[in-house]
Order: structure tokens, then sequence, then C-alpha cells
């Protein structure tokens, strides 16, 4: 699906293909019969138009019940054909319209949400490599896909309208046709001709003219997705950051940004209302003169030297007319097509960008080193880490951060040590195949479930059930092993409402606090019963006893796991009689990685002070200290 015409054929050769046929063939079937009810419409209403001009007529016995009986059959032909065939048309194009767009929206969230991590890569692409990520991905998915399918079909049913009106109506033209003065070589056929001559005129000349503005309008449609999606990216992330722009009183820096990025909307708006407006009137205009000019234009000529008859002559003006309209359908629906072109250029490079990064390290080869290789050996030697180096994009990149061999026995317990911005949180990633740049060969047990614990997870729309049992479904586990694991963590009184989405119309992630985000985190260790278990700051938010809490809890729960765990301590935490919970560290350093035994143990109280935070003291803090130290 890596172009327009593969993203419209695959619904059609999918599993579901006979479901899009059924439905196609239908569309089908009711557009030839709409198209051949617009050439009993066109004789109707001669016969109509007829019937009014010889009302005075001395040979016209029955004016007035001529002129009903042929108004009500043309109101019934009307009815027929409007509400029959072109309103069941509109329904059955609707639910294709739903059904397609339901299923090119379940292959794009299966794509980005594989196993692969495509949602990740895909949104790191690299100018320098010549891959652009793709913005703004929701809207992609939303709308995009949305206005696509159904201009997509609205297309398609523009053309087949188009087919089988020239083939109904200009065979009813051949049939009425009748000799021209000028033209007697043509025969019969003369009439036909002037009309069919005057429509592949006018119409191919005038949908150059909408072509043109129809480019226009494509760019700037392009232009004012990406400008209105980046404006609703930054709202929806100011609203997550809310509380971060409230305490810092950043809501004039806020709204400076917000009013930058609708001046692109408001400027694109602009022009985009500038060249519709034109192309309105240019459509007004080329509506009445095909309508009231061109068509009525090619039958005159019999008409005027007696070979056409009054009625013969609005007959065939009047199915002149349908044929304008219907060969006119490209130029009604050029602004539709442009916001096609755009939404599908949008929706390819997504599906670009997906098939781009199925192969993770061919992707970042075009734009940096990337040659880490992951295998797997007997789970008692452990994890093994072999010639590491891990560096930022670029193919002359520094690798920021080294180790020649690291070690993880199963059961050893390591606290990753260093400064701030050293690489603690990018070796784990790299460990877990989500840090693109740099080499090395990571060596796994072979049939040991890993388990990387961030700070927290925001899903908001699932139950605190489901939360606890990532990163599997809430029928992999029973309500009394969860139960369980949320007892276990410090959770306990939240047991009773494991079930539901929400507490009180707030999702899970408003209800708990920072500190029972980090208790859920130990909810789903235990409850998932990992042998490899990778902490990413995941005690961030609690106080001392709180971190000795959720180690302990890790500590009596899954007493083989492996564990590998960042923080910003100074010292690692201790259980409450003294016992030190990690048994090693990994040193970061002038950029290499060293692994150490954890130093002798230190007394409780001792260890307790080093592992809170400093305060932080400005100048004039220090200095009045020393004036009071002197």
């Amino acid at each position: 699906m890596r172009n327009f015409w593969g993203l419209v054929r695959a619904y059609w050769i999918s599993d579901r293909w006979k479901e899009a046929w059924a439905l196609t063939l239908v569309i089908a079937l009711l557009t030839a019969l709409s198209s051949k009810a617009s050439v009993w419409f066109a004789m109707a209403s001669g016969e109509l138009v007829n019937s009014i001009a010889f009302l005075h007529d001395a040979a016209n016995t029955s004016p007035l019940e001529t002129i009903l009986t042929n108004a009500g059959i043309l109101v019934l032909l009307v009815m027929l054909k409007d509400v029959g065939f072109t309103g069941v048309r509109n329904l059955v194009s609707a639910t294709l319209h739903r059904k397609w767009r339901g299923w090119l929206n379940d292959q794009f969230n299966q794509a980005l949400l594989d196993g692969n991590h495509t949602h990740f890569h895909a949104q790191h692409g690299s100018a320098d490599g010549g891959i652009v990520a793709p913005d703004n991905v929701d809207q992609r998915i939303q709308e995009s896909i949305k206005d696509m399918t159904g201009g997509a079909i609205g297309l398609a049913m523009g053309v087949l309208g188009l087919a089988t009106s020239l083939y109904f109506i200009g065979q009813n033209l051949l049939q009425s046709s009748v000799e021209v003065k000028g033209l007697e070589f043509l025969g019969s056929y003369g009439s036909a001709v002037l009309a069919l001559l005057a429509v592949a005129t006018y119409v191919p000349l005038n949908t150059w003219i909408a072509v043109k503005l129809g480019s226009l309008l494509e760019r700037l449609n392009i232009r004012m997705q990406k400008a209105e999606g980046s404006y609703r990216s930054e709202l929806t992330t100011f609203l997550r950051r809310s509380f971060h722009v409230a305490a810092s009183h950043g809501e004039g820096v806020q709204k400076r940004m917000h009013d930058r990025l609708y001046v692109d909307i408001d400027r694109t708006w602009g022009r985009l209302n500038v060249v519709n407006t034109s192309y309105m009137s240019f459509e007004l205009i080329y509506n009445f003169v095909g309508a009231r000019i061109v068509a009525y234009a090619p039958g005159l000529v019999p008409f005027i030297h007696s070979r056409l008859d009054y009625k013969g002559y609005i007959t065939g003006s009047e199915m002149v007319a349908q044929l304008i309209s219907q060969c006119s359908w490209f130029i009604h629906v050029m602004p539709a097509i442009a916001t096609l072109r755009a939404n599908s250029q949008r929706v390819t490079e997504l599906a670009n960008a997906i098939e781009n990064v199925q192969y993770p390290q061919e992707f970042y080869s075009q734009s940096g080193r990337s040659d880490f290789h992951y295998a797997s050996q007997n789970p008692v030697f452990g994890l093994t880490i072999q010639k590491l180096e891990l560096a930022h994009q670029g193919e002359d990149a520094t690798p920021f951060l080294s180790s020649a061999n690291l070690r993880f026995r199963r059961g050893e317990w390591t606290f990753l040590k260093g400064e701030s911005g050293c690489g603690k949180t990018s070796l784990i990633k790299a460990i877990n195949g989500l840090w693109p740049y740099g080499r090395g060969t990571i060596v796994f047990p072979e049939g040991v479930k890993s388990f990387y614990a961030a700070q927290e997870v925001k899903l908001p729309q699932v139950s605190l059930k489901q939360l606890v049992c990532l990163p599997g479904s809430e029928g992999d586990h029973g309500d009394t092993q969860v139960a369980s694991a949320l007892h276990k963590a410090g959770l306990g009184d939240f047991i009773e409402h494991m079930a539901n989405e929400s507490r009180e119309g707030k999702s899970w992630d408003q209800v708990l606090s920072g500190g029972q985000k980090q208790k859920l985190v130990v909810a789903r260790i235990i409850l998932q019963q990992p042998g490899l278990l990778f902490l990413d700051e995941a005690t961030g938010a609690l106080d001392p006893d709180g971190k000795i809490a959720f180690h302990q809890a890790i500590k009596d729960n899954c007493p083989d796991v492996t564990v590998i765990s960042v923080m910003h301590e100074a010292v690692a935490p201790r259980s409450a009689a003294g016992t030190e919970f990690y048994h090693s560290m990994v040193l970061i350093a002038d950029g290499v990685a060293t692994k150490r035994p954890l130093a002798p143990s230190l007394p409780l109280e001792l260890t307790t002070i080093l592992a809170q935070p400093r305060p932080v003291e400005d100048k004039w803090t220090r200095f009045s200290r020393r004036l009071k130290q002197k």
C-alpha cells in the first residue's frame, strides 16, 4: 500500500473481497439505472415542454390533461431517479465507505502496533538520510483515511456514471438524429455529430482550466492539513502538560506559541478561500453556458431548417444538457479531487514510513551507524553485552558510551550509576532494541521473560485490571491473581474498582498519584513474574520508605529475577533490615561503562541521608551561610 492505487485495490483483494465486490456491483447497477433514468427524464421533459407549447393548438383536444399527465410522469421519474436509484446508491456507497475505512484503519493500526515497535521507529526519520518522519500520524489515520476513501468512492462513481451516460444518452441521440443542412455527407447522423462535437469541444477546454485550479487547491489543501495538524498536536500536548505550564506561569509563552502556529492556518485559509471562490464563479458560469447555450445550439440548425420539430428539438437539447452535466462531473468535483489527492498523499506517506522501518537497523543505517546483533544463550549464563558502542545520528558520530563486556548473572541486581545525561537510560534502551545508533552484541538468556518498567504507562481508556495485565490482555489473568498483585503492591484499596475504566468520572491516569502509579508498576511486575527486569527511574516519585517498599515487594515476590535499574540516587536503597537489594553496579564515567561489585555496606542511617536529594542553594543562600560560619 505504498501508492494510491495500492491503497485503493488492497481492500478488494483482501480477505473481505466478497463484501467489497458485492457493494461495488450494487453501486455499479444503481449508477447505470440512474443514467438510464436521465434519458427518460430528458424525454419526459421534452414531452412536457411540447404539451405546453401546443396548449392552444386546435388539434390538441385535451390540453390540460396532457400537461398534467406529462408533469406527473416527470415527477415520478424524478422520484425514481433521485430517491429510488441515486438515494439508495448513496446509502450503499456510504456503507462501502464505512467498511473500507474501517478495514484500512485496522491495517494501519496493526502495522503501527506490531511487535517491531513500528509506531516508535516510524517517528524517527532523518533529514540527513533523506527520510522525513510523517507529521501528525493521528490526523493521517483519522481524517486523511476517512476523506481519501470517501473521495475515491465518489471519483469511481463519477467515472462510472460518465461511461453509462455516454452510452445511454449517446445511443438515444443517434436514434433521434436527423440530417443537417451543410452536413449532408453525414446523412441522418448530422445532428448527433453536432451535439457530440459541441460537448467534445466545450467540456475538455474547461476541464483543462479546472485542472490548473485544482492543482493549486491540492497544494493549499496539503499545507492546510499540515498547519491544522500541527496546531491540534500542540494543543493536545499542552493539555497533557497543563500542570507544568501553570506551575511555571508559562501561559504567556504558550499563548504566543499557539498564535504563531495559527498564523500559518489563517494565511493558508485566506488563500484557499480566494481560490475556492474563483473556482465557484468559474463553475457557475460554466454550468449556465453549458445548459443554456451549448446544449441548445447544436439542434438549432436542423430546427431552423424544419428538419426537427419543436418536441424533438427540446428533447435533444435536454439530452445534450444531461450529457454535458455528466461529462462535467470532473469539473464539478475538482475541489474534492484536489482534497482526495492531498489526503491520499498523506496516507501513502504514512504507509511508506511504516514500510521503511520494517527492518529498523537497515532504516537507521541510512542516517548513521546501526549494527546491533541480538542472540540468545543458555539462561545459566544470564545476560551478556559485548563490544557495545552507543552514538547519535550521523555516520561520523563519536560514541558517547562504550563497554567492552558486561555480564549480568541470573538473580543478580545491578543499578546503573553516573551523572545525568551520561547514557544510563540509553544503555537499557539499546539492550531492549529501542536505541537506533551504535553497535554491539546483546545475548539474552533463552526462554526468559523480559520486562521494561518505565515511570508510568498512560493508557487513559482502559480498566485498572488491564493496566496491571500489561503487556498482556485482561483475559490472560484471573481477577484473583490481579487482586493479589494489587494488594502486594500496596494498592489494595482499588481492588473493588479494577474492572472500571474510570473512577468518579476520572481516568486512572488522573486518579492515581505519582507514587501510586509507580506502585502500579510493582503490581505489573508481580503479576508478570519476569526473569529479566529493567527499571527505568521506576521509583522517581517515591519517598525513601516508598522506594524500600518498592524493591522489597519485587524481592519477596520475584526471587530469581535479574534486575537492571536506572536511578538518580548516589547510593542504592537497602532493605529496612539494612541488607543490600543490589549486588553490583555499572558505573558510567568518561563515556565508559564498567561493572563492579557493590561497595561494602554503609550504615543504614548514612545510606538514608545520602539517598535523600540535596537542596539546591542559590548564590545568596551560600553567601549567608558562609557569613554565619565566620
